[in-house]
């Protein structure tokens, strides 16, 4: 029998557990990033939007379509490739006392602006004693599939946790994309904000309004009694369905959303375990000194969570590969997550090994590259 979600969009599932009061209209991810923009732009005319090819008719993928024409050139403009040069002048905008958001299609472009990022972005308040803010937002995204290869699909969300004075958000829905990158925006503080391209085209319910989800809060997505699962971007999709696959092995785990990465909400991490003994990692990057690391060793380091069985999951320990055969390999998977789950609940069964094919998910089936 195929999966639902082979039949049904990936917003079904979503929907479930998308939180908002008044569910009023389902949005796309993509087009919840260009209205929170849109709606800061007009509430704060100190926010602008700079990057390679923002006002480019494709205009990073329709995250920043239409705000040319709305906000004229002198708000969202282009970029040189000079990544370093281009963090710098973002960093000097917001030290001056401007918002600006400096968007990369790519993640992996973040590497050439290190320096910027590391020594001036996220130091800067605390060594002029609180007198200089640094309200940056760095929009960048990362991904799977369509070939993107060795360096164009990297999670590096891990190098830049590791930072004091950097937050460093990864929504997996349109209306926490939305929340939390208007909450990013009036940040007085640098902001690292990781978009996963195969979440672009998920809807979720969006109010029309303002608001904001708070920075540093983890949700409970689905409760559960056996074990905690946590995903991290677009791995939280991935954690959903391997649930409902284990559902059907009378196995209930709960799922956590962090959204969040730095500052990390581990409380919720560490209730949840504490409730359920178990604990399973699923990132969307690799695991050495990894987010999964550092989610662990916290509910490890917790009193109320002594004796817990824990594991983690991410990229292998290898290159992205370009191939998607081997990307079958590389990435985990509902399969894989249902299974490692299976296990910790029941060390002593047989494997179980759910059909790849019922592990299938239809954002992944759709996507067809940005162009």
């Amino acid at each position: 029998m195929p999966s639902i979600l082979l039949k049904a969009p990936l917003s079904r599932l979503l929907k479930s557990y998308t939180p908002m009061s008044t569910p009023e209209r389902l949005l796309r991810y993509v087009d919840a990033l260009a209205e929170a923009v849109a709606l800061e732009m007009d509430r704060d005319p100190s926010v602008f939007v700079m990057g390679l090819d923002v006002d480019d008719h494709k205009a990073i993928q329709g995250s920043t379509r239409g705000l040319l024409q709305r906000f004229g050139a002198d708000r969202v403009f282009t970029t040189p490739l000079s990544e370093d040069a281009m963090t710098g002048v973002a960093i000097g905008a917001a030290m001056a006392g401007m918002r600006p958001i400096h968007v990369h299609i790519r993640m992996d472009f973040l590497m050439l602006g290190m320096n910027q990022l590391v020594n001036m972005a996220a130091k800067s308040h605390y060594m002029y004693g609180g007198a200089v803010k640094v309200p940056l937002v760095v929009r960048c995204m990362i991904g799977k599939s369509w070939g993107q290869g060795a360096q164009h699909s990297q999670g590096l969300h891990a190098m830049f946790m590791h930072v004091p004075g950097l937050k460093v958000v990864a929504p997996s829905n349109a209306h926490d994309a939305k929340g939390c990158l208007i909450a990013a925006i009036r940040d007085d503080n640098p902001v690292i904000f990781m978009e996963h391209r195969l979440l672009y085209g998920l809807e979720a319910y969006v109010p029309e309004q303002p608001y904001t989800v708070e920075l540093g809060k983890a949700r409970v997505v689905q409760t559960g009694t056996d074990l905690t699962i946590v995903g991290i971007s677009n791995m939280l999709v991935e954690c959903l369905r391997a649930q409902e696959l284990l559902k059907e092995q009378g196995i209930h785990a709960e799922v956590i959303d962090p959204i969040t990465l730095s500052p990390l909400d581990s409380e919720t991490v560490v209730q949840s375990v504490a409730r359920t003994g178990r604990l399973l990692v699923v990132d969307n990057g690799w695991t050495m000194c990894g987010a999964s690391a550092e989610i662990l060793a916290r509910v490890a380091e917790a009193r109320a969570t002594r004796g817990a069985i824990v594991q983690r999951m991410g990229f292998a320990p290898t290159t992205c590969p370009t191939s998607p055969t081997l990307e079958q390999l590389f990435y985990p998977n509902p399969a894989t997550i249902a299974s490692a789950a299976h296990a910790m609940v029941r060390p002593d069964a047989a494997a179980w090994e759910p059909s790849p094919e019922l592990a299938r998910l239809a954002y992944q089936v759709q996507f067809r590259g940005p162009f």
